[in-house]
Order: structure tokens, then sequence, then C-alpha cells
């Protein structure tokens, strides 16, 4: 007799915790720190075999970088946070078309509902726990939208504007870096409320729009386009930017804004108002970079 839905599901869900014990265990920013120095490395050897094994092991489509040439790659991330050619991720028009700031798959998205994001099937987190407790742009988002791409390591690592919009706030907000692959979201409450992130607010014609850069286990690094590296070293506290007037900084739709070493995860909160996201985008669909979201 075949076990019923309800049983298989329960049994993934075991076996999803119990394969995500260790994280709990392992000296997560010890390892990341390491990491991120391995990525860092020159030692033309060593380099290469760790391009060549990623490259296998993940299936990386080389192609579309604007070099194919690994010898051109001076370290291991300068290969992973590789630029694409010209014109392979062309990026939907529109004035009031979202687009995807990056290549990865959909892990949830959808409307806020009672203040709280769906991470998995039976987990969800508060936007203020998101927002690490800024509870007024927190209600900005009450009534709004969220989408959460994971990017895999291979995936196109540089983040990208999902619409045009001008900076007015960073926060850094310390935290775990467990992985953000989805066992690892099925099995670990609030996860991405609980690992590191960077917190990007950005002034659109729609009103507010965020970005987070969600760190995990091994990005050896997060970085922003105006700011450069601001990890590591890892922080033991909020840390929080303001710009405006001179300091204002303004992106158009599908401009760079950062990147990340090794897969990770970003999360979108979009206002009120905004359009829904287009019925066909489900959890698990694989997006591309400008690909029109709504």
């Amino acid at each position: 007799m075949a076990d019923r839905p309800d049983t298989k599901e329960r049994r993934c869900n075991w076996l999803d915790r119990i394969l995500t014990v260790p994280q709990y265990l392992l000296p997560q920013h010890t390892l990341s720190v390491l990491m991120h120095r391995l990525t860092q490395s020159r030692v033309g050897w060593f380099k290469n075999a760790f391009i060549r094994f990623i490259s296998w092991w993940f299936k990386v489509d080389i192609s579309e970088a604007t070099s194919a040439d690994l010898q051109d790659y001076p370290s291991f991330n300068a290969f992973f946070t590789r630029p694409l050619r010209a014109g392979i991720r062309p990026v939907a028009e529109g004035d009031d078309v979202l687009v995807s700031p990056v290549d990865g798959a959909i892990s949830q998205l959808g409307p806020v509902t009672d203040g709280r994001i769906i991470q998995a099937k039976g987990r969800d987190y508060t936007v203020e726990e998101l927002l690490a407790g800024d509870q007024s742009l927190a209600q900005a988002f009450a009534d709004g939208q969220f989408a959460t791409i994971y990017l895999s390591p291979r995936d196109y690592h540089r983040i990208h504007m999902p619409l045009t919009g001008t900076l007015t706030s960073m926060r850094y907000v310390p935290g775990k870096l467990f992985s953000v692959n989805p066992r690892t979201a099925r099995a670990v409450p609030r996860l991405f409320a609980r690992n590191e992130r960077v917190v990007t607010v950005f002034d659109t014609e729609f009103g507010p729009l965020v970005q987070v850069l969600v760190g995990a286990i091994f990005v050896g690094s997060m970085e922003t386009v105006w700011a450069g590296q601001i990890t590591p070293p890892y922080g033991d506290a909020i840390k929080e930017w303001r710009y405006a007037d001179e300091q204002s900084i303004r992106l158009t739709k599908g401009a760079e804004m950062g990147r990340f070493n090794m897969g990770s995860t970003v999360i979108l909160l979009l206002p009120p108002g905004m359009k829904a996201f287009q019925s066909h985008w489900q959890a698990g669909d694989i997006i591309k970079l400008g690909q029109a979201m709504n």
C-alpha cells in the first residue's frame, strides 16, 4: 500500500531537520572567513583546479561570461563574480515593470499577509524581523508583496536593480550563516530573519522598495557598488548608513547594485499598489536577470 501524501511529507520534513543539524554545530563564521581567503587565492594551480571543479560539479555555463577562458580569471572569486556578455540578459521594458534582479530559482513569492512572509510550506516570519525591528519601514510593506530568489553556486552572482530607484539607506544586520538552500529553508525556523544580511532601501516612483542580500555559510563576501565590500569582517552590531542630498545615489533598472561570493538569496519587498506578480511565476521556477515579474 502506497504511503499517503501527508506521510511522505512528514518523512521529508524529518529528513530535512536531521540533515540540517550539523549546521547548528559548525563554526559558520570561521568557515566562511576561510572560504573567503581561499576564493581570493592567486596561486595558479589552486585557483584553476578550484574553478574547474566547481564548473564541473555545478554545471556552470561559462559560455555566457565575457570570457570563457578560465586562465583570464586571476582568482576563483573573479571567476565566481564574472560579468556576463553584453546583451545576454535583456531587461524587460516599462517603467512599472518589475524585473528579476538576479539569475536564480524562485523560493517563494506573493502577498505579504498580516505582516508575514512565507519562507517554505509551514514556515514564515515577519517583515519586521527581516528588517531587524524597523517597525516604521516594515509598516510600509504590510499590504505589499515579496519575492525570495535563491542563487545556487552555478548562477551569475551579480545583483541588479529590479526598478529605477534612489538609495535612501543601507543596514548591515549581523546574524547566523546557515545555508539558504531549499532544504535548509524548509528546516530552519525564521531562516532569513536569523542570517546575516544587508538591507538596502530605495525610493521609487511607486513607493519604497527594499532589496535584502542574505548571507550564508561559505558566502565569503557581500558588497555593493557604492560601499564596496561589507563582509567580511563580520560584525556583532547593526550598522546603518543614510544617503541624502549630495550622497544620493540613483540606479536605473537593470543596473548592477551588488554581488555575492558563492550561493545566497535575495529578498524583494514591494509596496502596496504595485502590479501583482504574473501568475505563471511559481515557487521552484528558474528565473533570469531582467525577466518581467509583474
